[in-house]
């Protein structure tokens, strides 16, 4: 996917799901801490693997941020994947300054990394540019240095792709970028995003989440709803994907005009709001809203057919 954003309105469409994109990027671990490769993997390191199953298997940000506080102090300081995840909780956290921090250290330590390892450093600097121009678009708004930013993602994920481009690990991060470019920017092709990231992307729990938004994106909520229910299927437990699919089972529901749809959506809001402590403000706020809306929406269903 080669287009370009260079308007206002669409670097605000990027720059506005940061956060799905930079948090979404990373799965459950497998052979020696990599979540990504089934055969010759990453030894990316226990703390940040860890880090990886609390946010991403049990949908734990504060126990994930625990681990990767400890991270500085190991020889993983150099793994730039765990510096992204920081950076990425801190988006969520409104934490700007340590946004700032960690998005650099996830540059720098990918930097030293490509010479080694050209895939995953040049895709890790693009991470961090990635990182940066969500902060200086959030604290700066100055769109103009935010698309330079979007631009330098562009060039290194091209250098990564240069080096091999079916890599799992490659295929999942950009291919969320894709798929929520290709789903909100005209004369795009979600279905090629789809099918890419389908074949390539790895793991199967994550490539079936993203495939689930898109999917949820382009009003098929039959189609998203199968695929969340295969993410659900690996993570049971991750109160994000229980929300996802209580999104979808709303839209269903609304669509439909189906009670019992939205009844079980409503019920899924409920479990994640039982793990509130384990999720951070940002996220609870959209559960607590998109709530208070459906009951709404429901209260008038139930007058409406009285």
């Amino acid at each position: 996917m080669k287009a370009r954003l260079t308007t206002r309105k669409q670097i605000s469409v990027t720059f506005s799901v940061a956060t799905a994109i930079a948090l979404s990027l990373w799965g459950n671990p497998t052979l020696a801490g990599d979540p990504f490769r089934k055969t010759n993997p990453e030894n990316i390191g226990e703390k940040t693997e860890a880090a990886f199953e609390a946010i991403f298997r049990q949908g734990n940000y504060k126990e994930a941020k625990n681990y990767l506080i400890e991270v500085d102090n190991t020889e993983e300081a150099n793994e730039p994947l765990a510096h992204a995840m920081r950076a990425s909780i801190a988006y969520t956290e409104k934490d700007w300054e340590t946004l700032k921090t960690y998005a650099s250290k996830t540059i720098e330590t990918a930097e030293q990394l490509k010479e080694q390892n050209p895939v995953r450093g040049n895709l890790y600097v693009a991470v961090g540019h990635f990182l940066e121009g969500a902060y200086i678009y959030t604290q700066q708004q100055d769109p103009v240095s935010a698309l330079t930013k979007l631009q330098q993602v562009f060039q290194y994920l091209d250098a990564a792709e240069a080096s091999a481009p079916d890599d799992p690990e490659l295929n999942l991060i950009k291919g969320y970028l894709d798929l929520i470019l290709s789903v909100n920017l005209p004369f795009s092709s979600p279905e090629q995003a789809i099918a890419r990231f389908e074949k390539y992307a790895s793991p199967d729990y994550l490539v079936d989440r993203g495939i689930a938004v898109a999917y949820r994106d382009l009003k098929e909520y039959d189609r998203a709803l199968q695929f969340a229910e295969k993410a659900l299927e690996t993570a049971p437990e991750n109160p994000e994907l229980q929300y996802l699919k209580g999104q979808i089972l709303r839209k269903q529901g609304k669509q439909n005009k189906d009670l019992g749809l939205m009844k079980q959506a409503f019920s899924y809001f409920d479990q994640v709001l039982t793990k509130e402590r384990q999720l951070p403000e940002t996220v609870l706020i959209a559960v607590r809203h998109e709530r208070k809306v459906l009951e709404q929406e429901m209260n008038e269903f139930q007058a409406d057919r009285s």
